[in-house]
């Protein structure tokens, strides 16, 4: 998509939302570094729906849940600094789109499932993981970063190998 066809306030309004997605991603992974002992153990011992049995088994098996802790730690982090900076921004998106489909078949909002953590709300199949998804699906469609983020730069020098 040509990105110079984007209106200044659409290409500000796409930027913020991809800030302020990266920006959750971030926060969350930090939090979770700077937590004594934090473990995905409870998390995934409250899986409800289809999964329940996988995610249970992840954190039944010592080796799995460190990786799990690992992946969701580091991967929210490097996820939220890539959405943030608009560098490799796409590659950000997929990672953010796989764990929060991760997050929602764990916990899917489903009637008559309560989980130890209360919800924020009354949900029905649409929780703020599938509005989050769905969010970033749209930024897939409109990239930005290519425009305000690292990628730009990555784009000039990919321009200039081309044409050498």
């Amino acid at each position: 998509m040509d990105t110079s066809q984007y209106t200044k306030t659409q290409l500000v309004l796409l930027v913020i939302l991809r800030v302020l997605i990266g920006w959750y991603f971030l926060y969350e992974g930090l939090s979770k570094v700077f937590a004594p002992n934090w473990s995905a153990y409870g998390y995934l011992m409250d899986s409800k729906g289809i999964f329940a049995s996988l995610f249970t088994a992840i954190a039944e098996n010592p080796t799995l849940l460190s990786i799990a802790n690992f992946a969701n730690i580091y991967g929210l982090i490097l996820i939220g600094l890539s959405l943030i900076l608009g560098l490799f921004a796409n590659v950000g998106q997929i990672g953010a789109i796989f764990f929060l489909a991760l997050y929602y078949l764990s916990h899917p909002p489903l009637i008559n499932a309560t989980y130890i953590l209360p919800a924020e709300g009354s949900y029905l199949w649409v929780d703020k993981n599938l509005i989050m998804m769905s969010a970033l699906l749209v930024l897939m469609v409109f990239p930005n970063s290519v425009c305000i983020g690292l990628d730009r730069f990555l784009k000039k020098n990919s321009t200039k190998a081309q044409r050498s």
